[in-house]
């Protein structure tokens, strides 16, 4: 028996939408199940990495309470690296896994209608933005830079600041293939192992030597890159460049015997073969591996200085606009003064005046980028004021505090959102003209910028060097735009209908 409708009862209702929001649904599932066999395979390939990641936050959370002043020593900025990409690498296939899982479930017409009637603003504009392909493929491909950040110590074939044996390894072209000695010689141990006995020192020297392990890639032995090599007898010839030299066989890691060769390819296990996917530079080190680190930098510090401009923006432009009187025209008139000055020619100025760091250059940016958002909010806050709302709230005896946080910001959050991510571009762009003229992040720390200045002399002969970083910095601009235009359709009512 069927209703008038013509469908059974004994089944739920299914509107035809649904099945459209399934098919609509497998680009998205299509992402989640790539990204998530991407992580994992990272994962099962760095695994060993992984583990030793999560047992020196072990070691550190230990020590940081039995013995905080020895952490303090020992800790570096490398290790923390390795900490934060082992944490992502772990979470984020859990949260694609869990948003995979949403995306398949199938919803009743009754669970439809209840989400209809109950869509707010926020839900209206992410449905309008998931509409918007452009800005979906654009979104994608930031995600992917953001976790080549996140995971660049796990991804990164060679540490950026490598500079051994440059007179093989220097101005390689993309996808060369050099051979190396493996040597019985460890590398340079960055802390000495500390002597004694007791917990305390057992926990250091544990920590000491994950540290080492991380740093090395757990890679501990180190080598020698060769142009040729042959065996002769209980030593091998090899040529460097220009130079023949000589080193014993019992120098050599590997279990070989003198004169043996080993069964891979023909050559002897103390010898492996590295490639350099994108070339390297004048100093021999690997234009990947630096263009991955430099997307660290040059990321962040466009997520950062469009943080806490948009917010300093924000907070004197709402103040501003709310309280009026000479709060009002004091405020303004800075703004004027701050918008007639040229931003490049005071960037300029700071640096050359307090020198040249990540840190001023994110506080510089900030500070010189915050002028467009005030003047927008307070427009915007001029308007609300004099809403019935407002004037409700005053009359009931809220603080103007309550006021400019709970009502007023809230609703000037539209166009300070699509300032942010059209603004994020710019600032990156401005990082990398910084670095680029020596005024940003200073070598051996690379940053798209930075990299780009250091191939522009041999430009025509070693193309390589600079193109790699320079289409990391349009694509990103472009992909950051896109993104600004999706959110600004998506958050228009009329360009949302």
């Amino acid at each position: 028996m069927k209703n008038n409708r013509g469908s059974s009862p004994d089944r739920p209702d299914r509107i035809p939408e649904a099945g459209k929001g399934r098919t609509e649904n497998r680009g998205k599932l299509f992402f989640f199940l790539l990204s998530f066999t991407a992580f994992l395979t990272v994962m099962v390939i760095q695994s060993d990495l992984v583990v030793i990641s999560f047992r020196s936050i072990y070691t550190a959370a230990l020590l940081s309470i039995t013995a905080p002043d020895a952490l303090r020593e020992i800790f570096t900025t490398d290790i923390l690296e390795f900490w934060i990409g082992a944490i992502y690498l772990v979470v984020l296939p859990l949260l694609l896994a869990l948003f995979a899982r949403n995306a398949l479930k199938i919803k009743s017409a009754e669970e439809v209608q209840e989400e209809r009637e109950e869509l707010s603003l926020g839900k209206l504009s992410l449905r309008a933005f998931m509409r918007h392909k452009i800005a979906l493929y654009a979104s994608a491909v930031i995600f992917v830079l953001y976790s080549a950040a996140f995971l660049a110590p796990f991804i990164a074939p060679f540490s950026p600041y490598d500079q051994q044996d440059f007179l093989v390894t220097a101005y390689q072209p993309p996808f060369s293939k050099l051979d190396a000695l493996v040597l019985r010689q460890p590398k340079t141990l960055a802390i000495p192992i500390q002597s004694g006995s007791g917990r305390t020192i057992e926990l250091t020297n544990s920590l000491i030597n994950d540290l080492q392990l991380l740093k090395t890639r757990n890679e501990p032995n180190a080598i020698k890159f060769i142009n040729e090599y042959r065996i002769d007898g209980d030593s091998v010839i090899y040529l460097q460049g220009m130079r023949t030299k000589t080193i014993a066989l019992r120098e050599l890691a590997g279990s070989v015997k003198p004169g043996a060769s080993g069964v891979a390819g023909g050559k002897p296990d103390f010898v492996i073969t590295r490639t350099f996917l994108l070339g390297t530079d004048q100093y021999g080190r690997d234009i990947l591996s630096r263009v991955i680190y430099g997307s660290k930098i040059s990321l962040s510090i466009g997520f950062l200085v469009v943080l806490i401009s948009v917010t300093l923006g924000t907070v004197i432009g709402v103040s501003s606009g709310y309280f009026g009187g000479w709060i009002d025209a004091v405020m303004m008139r800075i703004v004027d003064v701050l918008i007639a000055f040229p931003a490049l020619f005071l960037i300029l100025i700071i640096i050359a005046t307090f020198g040249n760091s990540i840190y001023l250059i994110v506080i510089t940016l900030s500070f010189t980028g915050w002028m467009g958002v005030a003047r927008m909010v307070r427009s915007q806050v001029l308007s609300l004021k004099e809403q019935e709302f407002i004037l409700a709230a005053k009359s009931l005896g809220l603080s103007d505090l309550r006021i400019i946080f709970r009502h007023l910001a809230p609703n000037t959050l539209t166009p300070v959102i699509i300032a942010a991510t059209l603004r994020i571009g710019s600032i990156i762009l401005t990082e990398a003209g910084l670095s680029f003229l020596g005024l940003g992040v200073q070598p051996p720390t690379p940053s798209w910028g930075n990299i780009i200045n250091e191939g522009r002399d041999s430009l025509l002969n070693y193309w390589w060097i600079s193109t790699f970083p320079g289409i990391a910095i349009l694509t990103t601009v472009v992909c950051f735009n896109l993104i600004g235009d999706g959110v600004r359709d998506a958050l228009d009512p009329r360009m949302r209908g």
